[in-house]
């Protein structure tokens, strides 16, 4: 029987985690998974001792507030694994919690695998030497992170990500995602998608309610649509939407992705929504504000002048982006408006979406898949 033990800490993680499970337990039918695990991972069938929202938790100052908390779930976590060792540890993102972990499991002699690279080519290099010391194997979504692991040593795989496995080649169906939703099939819709962390979207949601805004002043025609994965996101967002009771906005409980395969354009946080967005082939613009006090850390620590994955994966400026102050209501409304019009710029933005869809479509469940048993059957071979 092969026990595999997994921590994810956020809705992307939880999507690994769960075409992992399956992509492992079509190989071996009776595998057995468990730890942190959110809900796509449980119906994927891994046993959670935590829910995943315990973890869900972001910037350097936000975590302090946290930090007793997750103490005591890293040291329970060490515990039941040294107690009952697995055949294989798989983090899954979630670096400043789950490289602690993986550390003290690898020093117990429990094989370990870190599922999303750390961005170590854009800040905290040094973290590269932990990541030695924790993990026998990294696996990354994005070929350009590969070369720093090998420069170091380091044993690397990139997977591809899960996402350009599931959209098809060629973007989303407008008016079927319209369709679905209920939407109008005419007019001009942007979506709008505020973050799926609570601190994400209560930092962004009066931003994106004031550039729909000052959008609509211009094209009064315009619609919105807003996808929120809980209620209390839902209820941050409707707050917002109090300053403007004139825009003509719907909001929807998750289906992010059809709301963005519906839309002309996109609004959106960073994070991995902009690869969604990419892969639907949408034009979009990137806003992202942190807690001043992250913001001021991580702006003497970044090695990078970019920060929205589709500029990082293609090495240039293919979508606009705005961080903290320049993050205004009329120069995101600007943006958005100049996506909306430029037909031909929009063109050649298809085409360089499709070429690196094209990149990371590698079938990336089975490839994790592949990669962990690997490394277990290395193990209990060298065991032998």
């Amino acid at each position: 029987m092969l026990r595999i033990a997994l921590v994810a800490g956020e809705t992307s993680g939880d999507m690994l985690g769960a075409g992992l499970i399956r992509a492992l337990r079509a190989r071996i039918p009776d595998a057995v998974f468990e730890g942190v695990a959110g809900p796509r991972m449980i119906a994927a069938g891994c046993r959670a001792w935590h829910p995943m929202e315990r973890l869900s938790v972001m910037g350097l100052v936000e975590v302090l507030g946290r930090y007793r908390e997750l103490r005591a779930l890293r040291t329970d976590l060490i515990r039941r694994l040294r107690a009952d060792p697995p055949d294989v540890f798989v983090g899954i993102d979630a670096p400043d919690f789950n490289l602690g972990l993986e550390t003290r499991l690898r020093a117990a002699g429990i094989p370990t695998v870190h599922y999303v690279s750390p961005t170590v080519w854009a800040w905290r290099a040094r973290r590269l030497r932990k990541i030695a010391r924790a993990d026998d194997l990294v696996l990354t979504l994005f070929p350009f992170e590969t070369a720093i692991y090998e420069q170091h040593g380091i044993a690397v795989r990139c997977v591809g990500h899960p996402l350009a496995d599931a959209i098809p080649p060629g973007g989303g169906d407008r008016m079927a995602a319209r369709a679905a939703l209920g939407l109008p099939a005419a007019g001009r819709l942007i979506a709008l998608l505020p973050g799926s962390r609570e601190g994400e979207v209560r930092r962004l949601s009066e931003l994106f309610v004031a550039a729909a805004r000052w959008c609509r002043e211009r094209r009064p025609e315009l619609r919105f649509a807003v996808p929120l994965v809980t209620p209390e996101l839902r209820e941050i967002f409707t707050a917002a939407l109090a300053a403007a009771p004139e825009l003509p906005v719907t909001l929807f409980d998750g289906r992010a992705r059809e709301v963005m395969a519906a839309a002309d354009a996109v609004l959106l946080a960073s994070g991995t929504a902009t690869l969604e967005a990419m892969l639907l082939q949408r034009p979009m613009v990137v806003a992202y504000r942190l807690a001043p006090l992250t913001y001021w850390l991580a702006r003497r620590l970044l090695y990078i002048d970019r920060f929205a994955l589709p500029n990082l994966l293609a090495g240039e400026d293919l979508v606009p982006e705005f961080i903290q102050d320049a993050a205004t209501p009329a120069a995101i409304g600007a943006a958005l408006l100049e996506s909306l019009d430029a037909a031909e710029q929009s063109g050649r933005l298809r085409e360089r979406f499709a070429e690196l869809h094209a990149m990371l479509r590698r079938d990336a469940d089975a490839q994790a898949a592949e990669a962990v048993l690997d490394l277990v059957t290395r193990r209990r071979g060298a065991a032998a």
